[in-house]
């Protein structure tokens, strides 16, 4: 009998844990389609969050590492083709050392384009959020802060710009 109960509780906790799982396996930006209240810390020090967004402008989320060849090459593209995508707010987010952005924003002279924000996400909410599990990963959220796509694994600039 004790071995019965025994057997019993470990099959309704596998069940439960199953059932779990398929909750579980829709992403965040997908339940909740818009923009999501993050906070990052830009290289300069600042806090940039959902609220500082400029009103009425397309959003691109790149979630990405400094020593990635493939967003090393990402960037560079999106910066050798800035014109198509002028329109929208570009935030370059990673969760390496400070000190590896600074590097990389210097590099790629990130400065100098007034609609570009990289930072640290130092809670790694972001990724979370995306559910990322390659880089770069990108996420397109329109005018009005709806989710519009994702690409887990980059994108070219002119799949970008036909979804701005």
């Amino acid at each position: 009998m004790k071995k019965c109960l025994i057997f019993s509780a470990f099959i309704l906790v596998a069940i439960m844990t199953f059932a779990q799982k398929d909750r579980d396996t829709i992403p965040k930006y997908l339940k909740s389609p818009f923009i999501p209240a993050f906070k990052i810390v830009q290289t300069n020090g600042t806090n940039f969050t959902k609220d500082s967004l400029p009103a009425e402008t397309p959003l691109i989320i790149m979630y990405f590492s400094p020593d990635c060849g493939h967003c090393q090459i990402q960037t560079k593209d999106m910066l050798d083709s800035m014109q198509y995508l002028q329109s929208a707010t570009l935030m370059l987010v990673a969760y390496k050392k400070m000190d590896e952005l600074i590097e990389f924003s210097n590099h790629y002279e990130l400065s100098n384009f007034s609609n570009i924000h990289i930072g640290r996400d130092p809670k790694y909410f972001l990724p979370s959020f995306f559910n990322v599990k390659f880089t770069p990963f990108i996420a397109i959220y329109n005018k009005k802060g709806e989710f519009v796509k994702a690409f887990d694994k980059g994108a070219s600039v002119l799949e970008m710009h036909n979804y701005l």
